[in-house]
């Protein structure tokens, strides 16, 4: 397999601009053997094409031309679904072990299934898990209503397994555990797309399938999970939609005698994108995350701002002289209204089981508390309901500063500094032990090498996108900095490191980037020729190579380094010495 480096597409977005002659002192330069590097075409600019494994791979494997040619075609699909397919073994097997209510569980598999059951959630019994894991069926869910601080849509998916399966540990964990699977094939399919290259997109899945937070947050019934699937799919849109402007403005652009595309000024300010279902889709699934938890709204705003710039960046490639204006007049009203009224609509249909029962909390306040208010004669009761109590659910979230013994900050989230433990269980008389002691741990962790590697690749994609303009680096940083940094301003509120799985796939394509980096451009993609390298040289080819096998040993690192955790991730009973022989730091116990 070959991968493409990052150098293979520039990143015109930020700063895109037709060709230009060469300066007097270049022109100087080439007297003296200077190769000025060759400008990309403005086709391969707006739409790059995708990398194809070199002649040599073949050859090494002895595959035969045609069945190679077969094969890459096949691969788009079928190495992403071969890379989905390990982390979904992974991920269900014994997907009902531990067989406990593990953590917030307690709160999100009972409020799951009386949605289900009645449309609403109910006021639960307390110390009423035990009976549910012993006899589900003799648990009746109450009539009356609970108080829940969450929007209903990841409950609604969590009650869709247990009605499949149901009110048992597999059930309420089989649609997060489908929802992390789907989320590796997402990822190699966004990272393909992202990088065009099919081995860097599988890379970033394989790297998410073996990730021990998101490992963790699949085989349990949490929704930051869920928050994390419909961010990433949102971002997937909005990646086809940004490949499907760029390609309708390289087909209106006008084509020279020879057969170039050539930018036009005229058409680059004021074509009409037309419809754009892909947009529209980002801002259905944006609303889906935010009516799953609240922190879905900052992505909300970063990938609205983020494909806003898109535009401008496209326009810009195309010959626009005023990208900006023309963005203003051309699409931003567009952009707006197909991703934020679209995504306020969606997270007021979610809430249709609440409105439609008469039961739920605070559904007839406006009857009630809240009449004669001054809107009672503009808005329905209902809606009046659910915004006096969303007002109360924020004051909740604001005011939750009661200590944890799990707290974290989010300053020593990358690190791993404080996770999370869901579940621990310890047994006596264990022989196996110096100390006759027996762990079983479900600890919310990503997997450490992993994590480490990410606060460099982190930082090297900052780099790439404010030096280089690679608009691939300013996405990625667009990911984490909308998972992450708002959290920032809730400093004093209880918040956990599992919170951090919403932006773990884009710490994964973080990587990624950096790890084709380090194997460099491969010859015969013109990628070296782009960089003025040849594209037969030795040395070039020799420092692939050793590339190749540095990122293959840190692979390999990464995966053993889950392999080594996999008890932890799984509950699975070890002698008390060979866990704290996996207490890394201090603060992980």
């Amino acid at each position: 397999m070959t991968s493409t480096a990052p150098e293979t597409q520039r990143g015109h977005d930020a700063g895109d601009a037709p060709g230009e002659e060469p300066t007097s002192w270049q022109r100087r330069l080439r007297r003296f053997g200077h190769v000025p590097r060759p400008e990309t075409s403005l086709r391969d600019r707006l739409d790059p094409p995708y990398t194809r494994p070199g002649r040599q791979v073949w050859s090494v494997l002895a595959i035969p031309p045609h069945v190679a040619d077969r094969l890459v075609r096949w691969s788009g699909w079928g190495g992403p679904l071969l890379v989905t397919l390990v982390a979904g073994v992974l991920r269900f097997w014994r997907l009902d072990q531990p067989h406990a209510v593990i953590f917030d569980e307690t709160y999100y598999a009972k409020d799951a299934w009386a949605l289900v059951n009645q449309g609403y959630e109910g006021a639960w019994p307390k110390d009423v898990d035990k009976q549910i894991l012993n006899d589900p069926s003799s648990v009746p869910v109450p009539a009356d209503p609970g108080y829940v601080v969450h929007p209903p849509v990841g409950k609604w998916i969590i009650g869709f397994g247990e009605q499949l399966f149901g009110f048992t540990p597999f059930g309420w964990r089989f649609m997060v555990a489908v929802l992390g699977t789907l989320s590796v094939l997402l990822l190699c399919r966004i990272g393909r797309r992202l990088f065009r290259s099919t081995f860097l997109g599988c890379l970033a899945g394989l790297l998410l399938a073996v990730d021990g937070l998101h490992f963790v947050m699949s085989r349990t019934a949490l929704l930051d999970l869920i928050v994390m699937f419909f961010v990433l799919a949102a971002f997937g849109c909005l990646v086809a939609d940004r490949d499907h402007v760029r390609r309708r403005l390289a087909a209106a652009l006008p084509v020279d005698g020879e057969g170039v595309l050539r930018p036009d000024a005229r058409i680059a300010e004021t074509l009409r994108l037309g419809w754009r279902p892909w947009r529209l889709a980002a801002g259905v699934l944006l609303g889906l995350a935010f009516a799953t938890k609240w922190n879905g709204l900052y992505v909300l705003a970063a990938f609205g701002l983020m494909t806003v710039l898109w535009d401008v960046g496209a326009r810009r490639t195309a010959g626009a002289v005023h990208p900006y204006r023309a963005v203003l007049r051309r699409d931003l009203v567009p952009a707006f209204f197909s991703t934020v009224p679209v995504a306020i609509v969606t997270y007021v249909v979610s809430w249709t089981g609440w409105i439609v029962t008469d039961k739920g909390y605070y559904r007839n306040w406006a009857a009630t508390e809240g009449k004669g208010s001054s809107w009672s004669w503009l808005l329905p009761d209902w809606l009046r309901s659910l915004w006096h109590y969303e007002n109360q659910v924020y004051d909740f979230h604001v005011g939750l500063t009661s200590g944890h013994t799990y707290e974290s900050n989010p300053w020593s989230w990358l690190v791993l500094g404080r996770p999370v433990s869901y579940f621990y269980e310890e047994q006596t008389g264990c022989t196996q032990s110096t100390t006759g002691k027996c762990a079983s741990e479900v600890l919310a962790i990503g997997t450490p090498l992993l994590w480490w590697l990410a606060c460099f690749a982190l930082a090297y994609v900052v780099w790439r996108w404010f030096f280089r303009r690679d608009w691939r680096a300013g996405a990625i940083a667009c990911g984490v900095a909308a998972g992450w940094l708002p959290w920032f301003f809730y400093q004093e509120r209880t918040i956990f490191l599992f919170y951090a799985v919403v932006f773990v796939p884009f710490l994964c394509l973080a990587v990624t980037m950096m790890l084709g980096a380090v194997i460099g451009p491969a010859a015969g993609t013109g990628t070296r020729a782009e960089l003025g390298l040849p594209e037969n040289d030795p040395t070039g080819e020799r420092r692939r190579t050793l590339g190749a096998i540095a990122v293959g040993v840190l692979v390999l690192l990464i995966v053993w380094n889950f392999i080594y955790f996999w008890p932890l991730y799984t509950g699975t009973q070890i002698p008390e010495d060979l866990w704290r022989d996996r207490m890394w730091l201090d603060t992980w116990v």
